[in-house]
This record gives C-alpha cells, structure tokens and sequence, in this order.
C-alpha cells in the first residue's frame, strides 16, 4: 500500500481551503492512501471544543475524516509505542502525541508527513516527510 500518515497540522492545511500550507503538501498525498493517527483525531475535536466551531464547521471536520484510514488503537500499536519510547535516545524528550503519531507511522511501515519535523528528529525507525524535502519536478 502507497500510503502517508499525515501530522495533524498537515490534515489541517490540506483540509482548509484558504491556508496556502495546503499546497506545499498536496504533492506527498496525491494518489495515496492518507492515514492519520486516533491521537489526532481526538487534537482536532479538542480544537472543535476550544475554538467554539459551530455544528456545520464539525460536519465539514467529520466529513473530511471519511476518506482517510484512521489509524485505531489496539494492543500492538502499545506495544510499539513502548519500543519505540524506551528507543530513544537518553535525552530525548517526545510529547506523548507526537509519539504516539510516530508510533502510528512506524506500527504500519508508512512514512509520517509532519510540518514540525524537529518534533519527530531522532525516532528510531520512523521516515519523516515534510515541504522541505520537495523539490518541484521531483516525486514526492
């Protein structure tokens, strides 16, 4: 399967019209299967209660999640999402869900496309993708 886990940030400009961060990143997902981790599924309805979205701006949010895979929670993602935190290298401080995004990614051998790369550097085992590795007239 041809596929990307996308960060939240990235789902959230790919899913506004108007954010031209958008664009940067149409070129990682066109013709791939796009997933995206539960854990950002529960950031977005935590913005949907912390922004006061109306029911029609959640429908649209709702709407969106339909054509994506949702990456669920199960026992083998826990067991990789402990791997993959006592991998880490002494030192290095992940936020627990950016770790479980990563996590998502690596569980399912597909490359995670992030607009905070600084925030993934340094997983084991992860393929980070962002803007900066695009150059036009290259394959993303």
């Amino acid at each position: 399967m041809d596929a990307v886990l996308l960060d939240t940030d990235v789902f959230s400009f790919l899913s506004k019209p108007r954010d031209s961060r958008g664009e940067l990143y149409r070129p990682f997902v066109k013709g791939k299967t796009i997933a995206l981790s539960f854990i950002s599924v529960g950031e977005l309805y935590v913005w949907t209660i912390r922004r006061k979205w109306s029911p029609s701006r959640i429908a649209a949010l709702e709407q969106h999640l339909q054509y994506l895979v949702v990456v669920p929670y199960d026992l083998d993602l826990c067991r990789e999402y402990g791997k993959v935190k006592a991998s880490l290298p002494s030192g290095r401080v992940v936020s627990a869900n950016d770790l479980w995004i990563a996590t998502s990614a690596i569980r399912h051998s597909i490359p995670l496309l992030t607009h905070n790369r600084k925030h993934f550097d340094g997983i084991p085992r992860l393929k980070v993708l962002s803007a900066e590795d695009y150059s036009p007239g290259v394959d993303g």
